[in-house]
């Protein structure tokens, strides 16, 4: 699968650099001169010179042959101008492009643009959770930081506690993926029963996790537990 990398800052060289390291097949684009021939000699490969939205520019790369396009360069603009010509002018690309500004994800997917990346948004959301007590950490953010893996710990209070995954009533963005006993994964059956000290790893999005943990630590409404449960 070939790939083409436009912006040689830190994290398109290193992007590059990876990528080149595990074999695959990928061109790389900069428009700094400098910066293209301190990277060609570090990697020792050859690296184009160029403005990444100049098709001719694309072409010479190798686009046609390209199935990823990733834009990550500095500018917002310059990525979504970058992602929206390979998009248009070839149907069956795939684009990523880096986000600076949290404020302009939406409007690259609703663009078109097919994956973005948003590290402002995905450190600020493991801050905002870091501060987090022990009854639950988050593990992982995916897509731009809007869904999340959580581990939530089950204590003698938690309303979770002696009950099974049946007895929840969980909303449909939320998904118990595994249970963590002692050094032994479970992966939950209708009857696996959450015991005291278990870590019970889901997936779900912000809003929901903040009801979830309130409704398991701070005394919520047992809404979603089944009645006979409650």
């Amino acid at each position: 699968m070939k790939s083409i990398i436009i912006g040689g800052g830190k994290i398109g060289y290193n992007l590059f650099k990876t990528l080149k390291e595990r074999e695959h097949q990928v061109t790389l684009i900069e428009r700094d001169k400098a910066t293209c021939m301190k990277i060609a000699e570090e990697i020792n490969t050859d690296v184009i010179w160029g403005d990444g939205t100049d098709l001719e520019v694309l072409k010479d790369a190798g686009i046609e042959e390209a199935e990823i396009v990733a834009a990550v360069t500095g500018t917002d603009e310059e990525n979504l101008v970058i992602c929206q010509i390979a998009k248009l002018s070839f149907n069956n690309m795939r684009t990523i492009a880096r986000v600076n500004n949290p404020k302009n994800t939406k409007m690259f997917k609703n663009l078109g643009i097919d994956n973005t990346v948003c590290s402002t948004e995905v450190i600020a959301n493991l801050i905002e959770y870091a501060l987090d007590k022990d009854d639950y950490r988050i593990i992982n953010t995916f897509e731009r930081g809007s869904m999340v893996l959580a581990e939530l710990s089950i204590k003698e209070n938690s309303i979770w506690c002696n009950n099974m995954v049946r007895d929840l009533l969980l909303p449909k963005e939320c998904v118990v993926v595994s249970v963590i006993r002692r050094e032994n994964i479970i992966y939950p059956r209708g009857d696996t029963q959450f015991l005291i000290g278990d870590k019970v790893l889901i997936i779900t999005n912000n809003s929901v996790l903040s009801a979830l943990v309130n409704e398991l630590y701070d005394g919520g409404n047992k809404k979603w537990l089944s009645k006979k449960m409650r």
